[in-house]
């Protein structure tokens, strides 16, 4: 069980953080071409979930995996998008994604006067807190394939 990486896109699709842990496989472009590729994927399959449901649904598109992996998706009120790659394990991360988005970004980007809101998350303090937030959960492991 492990986590591999984590998005923070804003409502225009900029990817505000990123931050692996147990990436094994590189995708061979540019960090700013994966974080553009990453987004166009997720505005594709939320629009094809809406478009296919036959119910309203209020949560949406949670979720999706493959043979190696899962992606894991919380879109909060004010259009921040925040992704999480884990393995197949992990079968529900919505709420470490809510606790990172109330608990840990509002705490230290959103209150930070420093920090600018829409810009590039540089804080040092949200990022270790983050890490160890990472590293604490049930399902990460540091040695996992």
């Amino acid at each position: 069980m492990t986590v591999h990486n984590l998005y923070i896109f804003d409502r225009n699709g900029n990817c505000l953080y990123y931050n692996e842990w147990n990436r094994k496989k590189q995708a061979g472009i540019s960090k700013e071409e994966e974080y553009k590729l990453m987004y166009g994927m997720l505005f594709s399959i939320r629009s094809f979930v809406s478009k296919m449901s036959p119910l309203d649904m209020k949560d949406g598109f949670l979720s999706f995996h493959t043979s190696k992996y899962r992606l894991h998706y919380y879109e909060t009120p004010s259009g921040l998008k925040f992704v999480m790659n884990t393995d197949l394990s992990v079968s529900n991360a919505r709420e470490t994604l809510q606790h990172i988005y109330s608990n840990l970004y509002v705490e230290y980007i959103v209150k930070n006067p420093v920090c600018v809101l829409g810009q590039s998350l540089d804080s040092e303090l949200f990022s270790s807190r983050l890490d160890a937030f990472i590293r604490a959960l049930p399902y990460y492991s540091p040695r996992a394939a």
